[in-house]
């Protein structure tokens, strides 16, 4: 099941970017690799798309033929809707478990996700995605992950905690935050996460993008 999420739908946008490191980029990459791999109109599944941040991108950037948001709180879904005015995009309320698609999309997205998954539904959800793509098409997902030991745990998570202070938050919400490592998100390493998308059927896996505790992972079906 999925866990609680870091921050209100309310308050999502502005308290995100004071906590994730380069959050903006995770966008961005996505973009330019997908304007780079489709030169052709494109059918879009956005998972857990939270405030239509995606959406918004992909429909102002590249040729998209359709989107279908999903995500599990009506309120992130009311917020996407306000956001992104489009009659190309379709809103459902449902989680990445019970995706039921069989080759409908060039795309899928799922950006900050699969970690609070356990590992079971991380690789049903998964394979629900390896299943929701038409051939050639691209996953792509971004995710918190784990180091490798426990010296790097704890550098990593020192720095992360420094950066969301030089960002604004409290001493105390920092901690808070650093605290859910483990308890309310799973994290695995970065090669567990490309063995769970190779497992799922992806013969083609790469990082396309790494910084802090964060990994973006492409995978080609």
């Amino acid at each position: 099941m999925l866990r609680k999420q870091a921050f209100s739908p309310e308050k999502y946008d502005k308290n995100i970017v004071a906590t994730l490191p380069y959050y903006e980029e995770y966008f961005k990459q996505i973009i330019e690799i997908v304007h780079t791999a489709f030169h052709i109109s494109i059918a879009w599944l956005d998972i857990g798309c939270g405030t239509g941040k995606m959406a918004d991108m992909a429909i102002r950037n590249l040729q998209v033929e359709n989107i279908v948001c999903c995500d599990n709180s009506p309120q992130m879904l009311k917020i996407a809707k306000e956001r992104v005015c489009s009659s190309k995009v379709d809103f459902r309320k449902v989680l990445i478990q019970n995706l039921q698609y069989n080759s409908d999309f060039d795309i899928i997205t799922a950006i900050l996700i699969t970690h609070y998954l356990e590992y079971e539904e991380k690789i049903a959800s998964i394979r629900n995605c390896y299943n929701a793509l038409k051939k050639n098409g691209l996953f792509f997902t971004v995710e918190n992950f784990a180091p490798n030991n426990d010296v790097f745990k704890r550098l990593y998570l020192e720095r992360w905690k420094k950066y969301q202070y030089e960002n604004g938050k409290s001493e105390e919400e920092c901690q808070s935050h650093i605290l859910r490592y483990n308890t309310e998100y799973f994290p695995v390493t970065i090669m567990e996460q490309i063995h769970v998308l190779q497992e799922c059927g992806f013969k083609n896996v790469e990082i396309f993008w790494c910084s802090y505790m964060q990994v973006g992972i492409l995978g080609i079906k």
